[in-house]
C-alpha cells in the first residue's frame, strides 16, 4: 500500500492522506528509529563525540514531522474512524519516547559527552543542547529503579488516553448541540451575519428557522447581542455545563480530571518533587510556584481596584434595564450596551472595515515593514478547501512558509493556534525552510461576500501570526532549539503577544481596513473610538485571566490531589481575585484545555508571565516608531531568530538592555496608578 505519510518529500502530501495510513507509517517510522538506538547504544563510550546527539535529533526529527501531520489532521478533520487510529499512535509514540527518556544507555553518553574535553570544544547552542537533554533524561524518570520505571511510564500512557479523551469530550460535546430557533422575537439584537449563518445551518440540518451553536463565532455575539435574557441565559447554561456531570454523561469530564490531577502528582513524586507545580516550573523562567502565585496576587491587587469599577458600572447599566440581580449571562450583553453607549462604537460596526482579503494584506505589510519579508500565497497539498498556502520570501529566496485555516467548521477543534509542521532543521533535504500551521475559528464567508473579522478576531490572527513568526524565521538550524523548541514555556507567548501590539496603532489599522460596502478605510473618528474603548473592562478581563492562572497553579500545587475538590478549589479563587461570580453549576474546568489536554498544566499563568515581555519589548517599538526596521531588526535577531539556543531572559536582555519590568504592561492595560 503506498503511503503518502511515508511517502512525502517536500510538503505533506495533505489530500492524499487518509486513517489507514496512520498507523502503518507510525510504526514503521518507531521501528527504525528502535533499530538506530539499539545501534547508538553499543557506541564506545570513550570514543564519543557530538555525532550521537545528532543521530538522535535526525530520528526525533523524522518521527515529529510525521506525527506533526497526523495530530493536526486529527485536530482539523477529526472523525470517528481517524481519531481511533490517531490514538491508538499516541500510545505508541508515548511509549516510545518514555522509553527513551529512561534509556540508562543512551542517557550515560551525554553525561559522558558533558564530562569530556570535547564538550569545552562545542558551541554555546550545543552545550546547551546536551545540558537540557541531561535534564529531559533525568524528568523522564531515567534515574529510578525498575520497579518506579514501569509505574512512570504507565502514568504517563494513561496521561495521553486521558488528555485525548478530555478533548475529544469537549469538542463531541460542542458538536452535539443545536438550538432551533423558529420565533423571529426571540432573536432581537443579534446581528444579522449571525442569523444568515444560523439559518443556513437551520437549512443543512433539514429545519426551519435558525440554528445556533456552542461554536464561537455564534455563540459569542448571542451574549452580546441578544435581548432576549432567557436565550442568553439557555446559551449560556449549556455552553457552562459543557463536559460535565449535568450533560450528556459519555462527555464528562469529572473523573477525567481528578485522574490527570492524581497522576501528575504520582509522577511528581516519583521524581522527587512536592508536587505537579514544581515539576511544570522546573524547566520554565520561573523560580518556582511560590513566585508565580506572587506574581499573580501582585497583579490582581493592582487590577482588583478597576476591576470592582468595572462591575458596578455594568451593575448600573443592568438597572435602568430592570435587571436588579445581574447573572454571568447578562455580562456581555451590557457590556456590550455599555460600550456602545459610552464610545459610541460597537463590535458589528467594527466587522464591516475588516475583510478578510485586507486584513491578511495589512498583516503582511506589517511584517514586510518590521522583518523586509514579502508574503506571497502558492500551492501546495491541503486538507480543506478553504485552507490557503503560503511562503515568505526574503531577496526571492523562500525562508519559510504557512498553512492559513481561518474557519469554524463541524469536527475542528475550537480556539485558535500555532504549531509546527515542519521545523528548520540541518537535516531538511528537499524543503530547507521551516513550515507552520495557523488555524483559527472565524465565521466563514456569506454568499458572496468575504468573511468579516471582529477587532478581537484580527488581534487573535495577529498573535498566531506571532507565533507562526517565531517558528519560521529561526536561524538555528539544531532541531532540538530551533523556532519554538527548546524555549521556556513561560516565554514562548511573548513574540505572539508581542504582534497583537500593532492591531491598536493607526498607520497599521488604516491600512488594513476596507467597508465592505463602501470600500473606505476606516475614519480617524472611529479608530479613535476603538483606542477610547481599548481598556475597556480591562481590570475584569485582567482578573479572569488570574483567576484561570491562579486556579490552574493551586489545583497543580496539592501534593495529595485525590482528596481535592477542583470546584470548591476554583470557588475560593474567586472569592480571592473575581468580581463575576458565575452560578453554582458553572463547570470551566471541564473544558479548560489548556491544562487538561494541552501543555499549559500548571503554565497558564505563562500568558500574564509573556504579557509582562511582551509590553516591556514593545514600547521600545513607541519610543523608535512602531514600524521601525531598526528596531525590528534588532527584536528578530535577538529574540525571534535565536529560538530556544539560549535562555529566554537572556534574550530579553539582550534585547532591551535590562531585566524585565511590569510598567509597560500596568500602563498598556490603563492599570497604572
Amino acid at each position: 500500500m503506498n503511503n503518502p505519510i511515508l511517502e512525502q518529500i517536500d510538503l505533506p502530501i495533505f489530500d492524499q492522506i487518509k486513517a489507514e495510513h496512520i498507523y502503518p507509517a507510525i510504526t514503521a517510522i518507531i521501528n527504525e528509529n528502535k533499530t538506530k538506538i539499539k545501534e547508538i547504544e553499543n557506541y564506545d563510550i570513550s570514543k564519543i563525540d557530538y555525532k550521537f546527539v545528532d543521530e538522535l535529533s535526525l530520528l526525533d526529527y523524522k518521527l515529529s514531522n510525521a506525527w506533526s501531520q497526523i495530530g493536526h489532521l486529527n485536530s482539523v478533520m477529526n472523525s470517528d474512524l481517524y481519531r481511533g487510529e490517531y490514538n491508538k499512535c499516541r500510545e505508541l509514540i508515548t511509549d516510545y519516547y518514555s522509553n527513551l527518556s529512561q534509556n540508562t544507555k543512551i542517557f550515560n553518553l551525554y553525561k559522558e559527552l558533558k564530562k569530556s574535553t570535547i564538550f569545552e570544544s562545542l558551541d554555546a547552542i550545543q552545550q546547551k543542547i546536551i545540558t537540557d537533554e541531561i535534564k529531559d533524561f533525568k524528568l523522564g524518570g531515567v534515574g529510578l529503579d525498575e520497579d518506579k520505571k514501569t509505574v512512570f511510564k504507565e502514568l504517563q500512557s494513561k496521561l495521553a488516553k486521558l488528555a485525548s479523551k478530555f478533548e475529544e469530550n469537549v469538542l463531541d460535546e460542542t458538536n452535539n448541540y443545536t438550538l432551533n430557533i423558529t420565533d423571529d422575537i426571540l432573536l432581537e439584537g443579534i446581528p444579522e451575519d449571525i442569523l444568515e449563518s444560523a439559518k443556513s445551518l437551520a437549512k443543512e440540518n433539514d429545519q426551519k428557522g435558525y440554528t445556533f451553536t456552542l461554536h464561537f463565532p455564534c455563540y459569542v455575539p448571542v451574549l452580546q447581542y441578544a435581548k432576549n435574557r432567557n436565550l442568553r441565559k439557555e446559551m449560556y447554561e449549556a455552553y457552562a455545563k459543557k463536559a460535565s456531570e449535568f450533560s450528556d454523561k459519555k462527555f464528562d469530564n469529572t473523573t477525567i480530571i481528578k485522574d490527570i490531577l492524581s497522576h501528575r502528582a504520582s509522577i511528581a513524586k516519583l521524581l522527587g518533587f512536592n508536587n505537579y507545580a514544581e515539576l511544570s516550573i522546573d524547566r520554565k523562567m520561573a523560580s518556582g510556584p511560590d513566585e508565580v502565585c506572587s506574581f499573580l496576587r501582585d497583579l490582581s491587587n493592582k487590577a482588583k481596584p478597576y476591576g470592582l469599577k468595572d462591575f458596578e458600572e455594568l451593575k448600573e447599566a443592568a438597572k435602568k434595564d430592570g435587571v436588579e440581580d445581574l447573572e454571568a449571562w447578562d455580562v456581555a450583553f451590557y457590556s456590550e450596551t455599555i460600550k456602545q453607549d459610552k464610545y459610541n462604537i460597537n463590535d458589528q460596526e467594527i466587522k464591516q472595515f475588516f475583510p478578510e482579503n485586507k486584513v491578511i494584506e495589512g498583516l503582511f505589510n506589517v511584517i514586510k515593514n518590521l522583518y523586509d519579508i514579502d508574503i506571497v500565497e502558492s500551492k501546495a497539498p491541503i486538507w480543506h478547501k478553504d485552507v490557503k498556502y503560503f511562503e515568505l520570501l526574503q531577496n526571492n529566496k523562500i525562508i519559510g512558509s504557512f498553512y492559513l485555516d481561518l474557519y469554524a467548521r463541524k469536527n475542528k477543534r475550537g480556539g485558535a493556534w500555532m504549531d509546527e509542521c515542519i521545523s528548520k532543521s540541518k537535516f531538511n533535504v528537499n524543503i530547507d525552510y521551516p513550515v507552520a500551521y495557523l488555524t483559527c475559528n472565524f465565521s466563514s464567508p456569506i454568499g458572496n461576500n468575504p468573511a468579516l473579522f471582529t477587532h478581537d478576531e484580527v488581534i487573535t490572527l495577529f498573535h498566531e501570526c506571532g507565533h507562526g513568526l517565531h517558528h519560521l524565521l529561526t536561524e538555528i538550524s539544531e532541531f532540538n532549539v530551533s523556532g519554538i523548541k527548546g524555549v521556556e514555556w513561560d516565554a514562548v507567548e511573548l513574540p505572539s503577544q508581542f504582534m497583537e501590539n500593532f492591531c491598536w496603532d493607526w498607520n497599521v489599522i488604516k491600512n488594513m481596513t476596507q467597508h465592505i460596502h463602501t470600500k473606505e478605510s476606516m475614519p480617524k473618528e472611529l479608530f479613535n473610538k476603538l483606542i477610547a474603548s481599548k481598556n475597556f473592562q480591562s481590570g475584569m478581563q485582567s482578573l479572569r485571566q488570574i483567576e484561570f492562572a491562579l486556579f490552574d497553579i493551586l489545583i497543580h500545587m496539592e501534593s495529595n490531589p485525590d482528596n481535592l475538590d477542583v470546584i470548591s478549589t476554583l470557588e475560593s479563587v474567586r472569592d480571592e481575585v473575581a468580581v463575576v461570580r458565575p452560578p453554582h453549576w458553572n463547570r470551566f474546568p471541564h473544558s479548560f484545555s489548556h491544562i487538561f489536554a494541552g501543555g499549559y498544566a500548571a503554565g497558564y499563568y505563562s500568558y500574564k508571565w509573556a504579557e509582562v515581555l511582551s509590553a516591556d519589548v514593545f514600547e521600545e517599538f513607541e519610543n523608535n516608531g512602531v514600524l521601525s526596521k531598526d528596531v525590528g531588526s534588532r527584536f528578530r535577531r535577538e529574540i525571534l531568530s535565536v529560538g530556544g539556543s539560549r535562555p529566554a531572559k537572556e534574550s530579553f536582555i539582550k534585547f532591551k538592555g535590562r531585566e524585565p519590568s511590569i510598567d509597560a504592561l500596568l500602563r498598556h492595560n490603563g492599570l497604572a496608578a
